[in-house]
């Protein structure tokens, strides 16, 4: 099977969880600017947690045209992924109502850590399918950006016992590492 139907219904999931997030925000009762200040942790969290799963969507997208063909191990991957990618709009929610308490900062790290570590399990399985001198190996190279998050997301868990503050600043330094789609992969597509 080749990778377009997997991509296909990986976006539907995706298009769904963002809507399913911003839909859990809820318009504030009053009219007027001060209104806006009790949803403002709400709606940076969103805007955090969108950031995140575009990052997840543009990297999927370009690791997919990567993909020459998939097979059950992969789908079932895949389906991990989007598994802890659908627990974001409860753990952005949870974090953003309760202005980034401790329990709901590390809930929000080990979603991120979870789908980070089933984004790797994907990206390696096609790669084992694929070999070692496949597309994807080539483009992703030593992978430092794959490596490096997962551990700054566990550096920063017992940070956010400290002060959440400090995590969710980690959280954001991840996503910065990520914001900008892998443009290794970019260059091996255009080739």
């Amino acid at each position: 099977m080749t990778s377009a139907r997997l991509e296909a219904f990986s976006d539907g999931v995706l298009a769904i969880i963002i809507t399913i997030m911003v839909l859990e925000m809820k318009v504030p009762e009053g009219t007027d600017w001060e209104a806006l200040h009790g949803v403002l942790p709400v709606f940076l969290s969103y805007v955090m947690s969108f950031v995140y799963l575009g990052i997840y969507w543009n990297n999927h997208h370009h690791m997919m045209h990567m993909t020459e063909r998939v097979h059950g191990g992969i789908l079932w991957a895949n389906l991990h992924l989007l598994f802890w990618l659908s627990l974001v709009p409860f753990t952005t929610g949870w974090m953003g109502e309760h202005h980034a308490a401790r329990v709901p900062t590390i809930l929000y790290g080990i979603n991120l850590l979870m789908a980070a570590i089933a984004y790797y399990i994907l990206q390696s399985l096609i790669i084992r399918d694929q070999g070692p001198q496949s597309r994807l190996r080539t483009a992703i190279g030593n992978d430092w950006q794959g490596k490096a998050s997962p551990l700054i997301y566990l550096a920063a868990l017992p940070l956010a016992l400290v002060h959440p503050g400090i995590a969710i600043s980690l959280y954001i330094l991840v996503a910065l590492i990520w914001i900008v789609p892998d443009r290794r992969i970019e260059r091996h597509i255009r080739e």
